[in-house]
């Protein structure tokens, strides 16, 4: 993988122009999304395409050159994507997470140096999560300062992006176990990308493993991302409203391929009907998917003006709220991304296993996808809040 864009971003500048070119860009990318599941074709043409567009710049702030769009707009355009192929819309969430921890962290410099870098098509990675720690907030990999450079050793995984990555941002920890994130170069020294994911589902993503042998950085490549949390920021919600998106992307794609392998689908033979289009108890069960997906676009929605409100105006109170109203969209769009993607096969009917359909990729998606972080404590987030006044813990996962 080349350090820099083979080609420069179109910069997007507006809100209307972010959806409309990932309208374009999911119609195009829909095409041969069953065919790289089936082969695990990695996308780095696909990835060149999405980047180059301007959709993986379209949150640096106005200030800064770019079109600062809504976060109602971000989950659309997530949306949009992942409905086409869901690889190719978790891939940037990462990055669009390091966009925002910049924003809240980095110094002025630093915020004028990279996002004009993203601007331009660089595209960030990350080397944030580990196999072999004690939970997924905590760290083994190590930074350590030495004079204006900082050596980074470590071993991650779950390393979505980081293979197609210009740069890739690594999170380690300093002796005092704050966490600092240091802004690597794809082809430095000592860091070693590892295409080892083989997950049933999200099978493009390349979310493998990254070693990291004494990686050296100077320090202005390295930002503090432990303020994000240790005062109140919209971080932690963000990078959930895109893993929402995400879903909800996948149950709109499930959706819609139910309604088409449901009108060509024979009807059953107690239903006395020429069609199974003509099936009441599949127009029922169509008419129960239609509702729900449309209502969990609806809250997703609800959750990008949630998160809106904390960047413009982070508080204690803001920031739970957004936790509070992402949470929602996360359980809805998990349990909708699963439920649309299984009913496929019911309303389909048994001709819709065979192999050349690759159906179950929704299905295998959407389970794989929706592990990220379990929903079970989202519901004890959302009922400890409105129950008891209890806010949410801040950090990536809320």
């Amino acid at each position: 993988m080349s350090a820099h864009p083979q080609h420069p971003a179109h910069i997007i500048r507006s809100d209307a122009e972010a959806i409309e070119v990932a309208t374009r860009l999911a119609e195009r990318f829909a095409v041969e999304a069953s065919v790289r599941d089936r082969e695990r074709r990695l996308p780095f043409a696909e990835l060149d395409e999405f980047s180059a567009s301007g959709l993986w710049g379209i949150t640096v702030p106005k200030a800064y050159g770019g079109a600062g769009v809504s976060y109602v707009t971000v989950a659309e355009v997530i949306k949009l994507i992942s409905a086409a192929d869901p690889s190719l819309g978790q891939i940037p969430q990462n990055h669009l997470g390091v966009v925002d921890l910049l924003l809240q962290t980095a110094t002025e410099e630093q915020k004028r140096f990279y996002f004009a870098k993203v601007l331009a098509g660089y595209r960030f990675g990350n080397a944030f999560s580990e196999a072999k720690s004690k939970n997924a907030g905590t760290f083994d990999t190590q930074i350590r300062f030495h004079g204006d450079t900082a050596q980074i050793n470590g071993e991650k995984f779950y390393c979505t992006g980081a293979l197609f990555a210009h740069i890739v941002p690594t999170a380690g920890s300093n002796e005092n176990g704050q966490v600092f994130i240091g802004l690597v170069e794809r082809n430095a020294p000592g860091l070693t990308v590892i295409d080892n994911w083989d997950g049933f589902g999200q099978r493009t993503t390349a979310s493998g493993g990254v070693t990291l042998d004494g990686v050296t950085v100077p320090l202005s490549a390295v930002i503090p991302a432990h303020l994000a949390f240790d005062q109140p920021t919209a971080d932690g919600p963000i990078s959930q409203i895109i893993q929402a998106a995400v879903d909800t992307g996948i149950a709109l794609g499930a959706l819609e391929h139910a309604k088409v392998h449901a009108r060509q689908a024979r009807p059953w033979i107690d239903s006395q009907q020429d069609h199974g289009w003509q099936d009441p108890f599949t127009i029922a069960a169509i008419g129960d998917l239609e509702w729900r997906v449309h209502g969990t676009e609806a809250i997703l929605a609800k959750a990008g003006i949630a998160v809106d409100q904390a960047l413009a105006e982070p508080n204690e109170d803001t920031v739970a709220h957004a936790s509070l109203v992402v949470a929602q969209a996360k359980v809805l769009s998990a349990e909708t991304a699963l439920l649309a993607s299984s009913k496929l096969f019911e309303l389909a009917g048994t001709r819709s296993v065979t192999a050349r359909h690759n159906l179950d990729r929704f299905w295998r998606n959407a389970r794989t996808h929706t592990l990220h972080d379990p929903a079970r404590w989202k519901y004890h987030l959302i009922g400890n809040y409105v129950l008891n006044g209890v806010k949410p813990a801040r950090h990536a996962w809320n």
